[in-house]
């Protein structure tokens, strides 16, 4: 038996615009990931967000389902062009409306609300503005948490900041693949330190503004990196791989500096002259939790090819299963990953909100989905997380990624991460055997 602390957090997640559609409902304004889904060639089948799975409107048969699987907690994220259309002013109050339905159907049913306040969907006035790289945004960030730290801080108690800063900065503004869809590495450095800057502001506000008995943290999609082979040039591959993804966010955010060998490597093409004095003491404004995404592992070798052929990293397969993502499935990279984070930056309560696996799911004769695969991927992801609380490790909960089928982004709807079907048809739910089997792993704490 694989038994957790009966105080053990057990939830599931979503974000805003994979799940909500209702676009042009009750006076929502454009988001970044609207206009991108219109630019052709960015997203499979030119899908968008636009139903989605229609959450606006089924919100309450959702949490009522949720509830139904025993499922404690939720990760849930607000549409900023929700609450301000054209980004700042003057408060859309349908929009806080909505999100105050949504929680007061969640703590009615028990389930304890985790908002995140920013999971990619930028209004698309602020983008015209620059984005994440005009510093500017950093303030329009914060008017915009306080808000809601003063229209829901009542009932809302768990509060994040951003979700995986690292791809809004490097896959929206390097990369390409996501909104807005730069492709230039100078403005993702920009953007992330703007990310990361608006996040040490927020978690200031809160603590003026926000509920006293109330906890915020960040979202950090951590992939563990591990050297092809034991040699020197494997390894130091693999320390700058996880300079690039990782430490380029938790040392700011945990330490109050950039990793001295990542500055260095930038500095041949970066100046850093939007990083102002004081910077770097707000954003390591203390936190009440760290969120872990995770998903996969990086194994890397020297090498000019692929997406970081310029700073000498190739991240290679090593012949593990994969997922329907082609994400290689190691748990061992997510014990190591927790273990890590308390021996390099203390002893913070820790979350995962989000650890899951797309598949390519059958519907059955019956009607039902039997997704073994993800069942065991989520099985063997929760002894990995009972394996690092028996090593000390301070983790507090378990989001799993996703409460149902989505909106996947760049891939539209062809990736399924949920334990609950969407017919995308008829937007009807399934809970899949791996709800099931998650419902008698909550109700038992264990397995």
């Amino acid at each position: 038996m694989t038994q957790f602390p009966k105080d053990f957090l057990w939830g599931t997640a979503t974000s805003s615009y994979q799940v909500e559609g209702g676009v042009k409902e009750d006076g929502r304004g454009e988001t970044i990931w609207d206009r991108f889904c219109r630019i052709p060639g960015k997203v499979r089948n030119k899908e968008n967000g636009d139903v989605a799975c229609n959450h606006y409107f089924l919100y309450e048969d959702d949490i009522k389902l949720m509830a139904s699987l025993n499922i404690q907690a939720y990760r849930f994220s607000v549409a900023w062009s929700r609450i301000f259309p054209d980004g700042t002013g003057r408060a859309n109050e349908k929009g806080l409306d909505f999100y105050k339905r949504v929680v007061h159907s969640l703590l009615e049913n028990d389930i304890d609300p985790l908002l995140t306040l920013y999971h990619w969907d930028l209004p698309q006035v602020l983008q015209d503005k620059g984005g994440w790289t005009n510093r500017d945004m950093t303030d329009y960030y914060t008017e915009y948490a306080s808000y809601l730290f003063k229209e829901l801080g009542d009932v809302v108690k768990k509060w994040g900041t951003h979700n995986e800063p690292w791809v809004v900065s490097y896959k929206g503004y390097s990369l390409g693949n996501s909104a807005p869809g730069y492709l230039d590495f100078r403005s993702h450095l920009k953007a992330s330190h703007h990310l990361l800057l608006s996040h040490g502001k927020t978690v200031q506000a809160f603590r003026e503004i926000g509920p006293k008995d109330g906890e915020i943290g960040i979202t950090l999609n951590i992939e563990p990196t591990y050297p092809l082979e034991e040699t020197e040039e494997c390894r130091i591959a693999a320390q700058t791989k996880d300079g690039f993804q990782n430490r380029w966010f938790m040392d700011p955010v945990m330490k109050g500096f950039y990793p001295k060998d990542m500055v260095e490597l930038y500095s041949k093409f970066e100046t850093f002259d939007y990083i102002n004095d004081g910077d770097l003491q707000i954003i390591s404004s203390p936190m009440d939790f760290l969120g872990v995404n995770y998903y996969s592992i990086a194994t890397n070798k020297k090498g000019t090819d692929g997406e970081l052929g310029f700073l000498g990293v190739e991240s290679v397969k090593t012949g593990k299963p994969q997922t329907f993502m082609e994400w290689e499935v190691e748990p061992k990279g997510l014990v190591d990953t927790l273990v890590r984070i308390k021996k390099d930056y203390g002893d913070i309560p820790l979350y995962i909100t989000e650890n899951g696996a797309a598949y390519d799911d059958q519907v059955e004769d019956d009607g039902t989905v039997q997704d073994e695969d993800r069942r065991e991927f989520v099985e063997l992801h929760l002894k990995a997380c009972k394996e690092a609380i028996d090593q000390g490790v301070n983790l507090k909960g378990y989001y799993l990624w996703s409460l149902m089928d989505n909106f996947e982004w760049r891939y539209g709807y062809s990736k399924r991460f949920g334990i609950v079907r969407v017919d995308y048809d008829t937007l009807k739910r399934t809970p899949k055997k791996s709800a099931l089997w998650y419902k008698q792993v909550i109700e038992n704490d264990g397995f």
